[in-house]
């Protein structure tokens, strides 16, 4: 397929969606005794597992996000791992692609633990379509779970935010224990909370979805807030007062939060996409401790170049200094893997007065001299610098297990000091060549 037509295949999802396949459920409006469903605008769906609410909203914001292939390949696979070719192609069709986001009766999972509405968009028109499922009580979960089977069928390739570890485990488990509705087979799933730990952790320390919103995605430009937001830490109790026949109110609340948390997945998506899919070199606007951490994810990638690129870069804008030691041995290190030891060199020199890192260059430089450089008299040099630094910090320690391990490596460099000298004194049949023996006279024999 050509690039043009391969683009216009892509921007397939910025049409409206295509009517839903024929389905049992049917909607119909609440009755005035379900006040949840008329404060929440919701419909009463109904199929052959009995009923739930659904909930419907389209959001112009954020605006549809076209997945480059290389945000995908970099987001779909650990280092050295090749994608199916029915997982690429179902990745790079957005029609196929499922946000999901889940509010629970406990944040621990367990088999006790009930995911009591289920939030699901997608791209359609541009915008994010948003579809949520609630459960009135416990016995509406088999109706619940029986319409995400469904959506899952249409929509294989799923988008969560630590939900390879929360959310999906949670709802296989909770598909197992019905006993009627197998577990939907997905094609993909892109867990977000990954990447954006790696890119902004350094920067941001917390990478809550919300903390993200405010500092990284620019929340107030796209068009929403989370002024009185429900804490997630205090939704299980409010669905729980509902069941014993609370207020019904603040479950409003949980649902417009569920809202939001899907909005920031897709707009995190984005963010995460544009990252990922520019060239090396082109991120004018990224702050130096993001571009630092783009850095080490492209690295876990296998992406050496634009790791190398965007640590320089990094080092260049002006890391706070806690970190510039880290980053520019990681760039000594890539340097290195990249056959370019002389530039390596010019690193570990940098590195060479640091208290953390300081052995570590003295090591690689005496590497260096030794077998690149070829100049003997520098690679001991720089071990016995290591030797002395070493001797100083095990005279100040006063942790034992630090002191023993200082004091192997203390040993390992006196070794690697000993087989340099050892190495640069001539050999006897060398110094044989260089002063050869007087020849004694013959022996004289008389005759004139």
């Amino acid at each position: 397929m050509s690039a043009a037509a391969d683009k216009f295949s892509r921007l397939a999802a910025l049409k409206p969606a295509r009517p839903m396949p024929a389905r049992p459920a049917a909607i119909r409006t609440p009755g005035e005794e379900d006040s949840l469903g008329r404060l929440l605008g919701a419909g009463v769906a109904t199929n052959h597992f009995g009923e739930h609410l659904s909930v419907r909203n389209w959001f112009s914001t954020p605006e549809f996000a076209d997945p480059s292939s290389t945000t995908l390949e970099l987001l779909s696979r650990a280092r050295d791992e090749s994608l199916s070719r029915k997982t690429r192609a179902a990745l790079q069709d957005p029609e196929k692609w499922l946000f999901l986001d889940t509010e629970t009766t406990g944040l621990a999972g367990g088999t006790g633990t009930y995911a009591f509405l289920i939030g699901l968009a997608w791209w359609d028109a541009g915008g994010l379509q948003v579809e949520q499922f609630f459960m009135r009580d416990f016995a509406e979960e088999h109706s619940l779970l029986q319409e995400l089977s469904q959506r899952v069928a249409e929509r294989p390739v799923l988008v969560t935010f630590n939900g390879k570890s929360f959310d999906w485990p949670l709802l296989e488990n909770r598909f197992t224990m019905t006993r009627a509705i197998a577990v939907p087979k997905l094609a993909a799933h892109l867990d977000l909370l990954h990447p954006a730990r790696a890119l902004w952790k350094l920067r941001l320390g917390s990478v809550r979805l919300v903390e993200l919103e405010r500092h990284v995605l620019d929340a107030p430009r796209l068009g929403w807030h989370r002024e009185n937001d429900v804490s997630s830490a205090l939704i299980p109790q409010f669905y729980f007062d509902y069941l014993r026949g609370g207020p019904a109110e603040p479950l409003a609340g949980v649902v417009r939060h569920n809202q939001m948390d899907l909005r920031g997945l897709a707009a995190l998506f984005g963010k995460i996409n544009a990252l990922l899919s520019e060239p090396a070199g082109a991120a004018n606007e990224i702050e130096s401790l993001d571009l630092f951490g783009l850095s080490r994810f492209l690295q876990r990638r296998g992406d050496e170049d634009r790791a190398h690129s965007a640590c320089a870069q990094a080092l260049t804008m002006g890391l706070p200094a806690e970190f510039r030691p880290k980053a520019r041995r990681e760039l000594a290190l890539m340097a290195k893997r990249r056959g370019e030891h002389a530039r390596a060199a010019e690193i570990w020199l940098e590195i060479v007065a640091e208290p953390h890192d300081g052995i570590h260059a003295c090591e690689q430089l005496a590497i260096y001299y030794e077998r690149h450089a070829k100049d003997l008299a520098k690679a001991a040099q720089f071990a016995k610098l290591a030797v002395a630094t070493l001797r100083r910090q095990r005279a100040n320690s006063r942790d034992p297990f630090l002191t023993a391990r200082l004091a192997r490596m203390e040993k390992k460099f006196l070794q690697r000091v000993a087989r340099l000298e050892k190495k640069s004194r001539p050999s006897s049949r060398e110094r044989t060549r260089v002063f050869p023996a007087v020849a004694a006279p013959k022996a004289s024999s008389g005759l004139w």
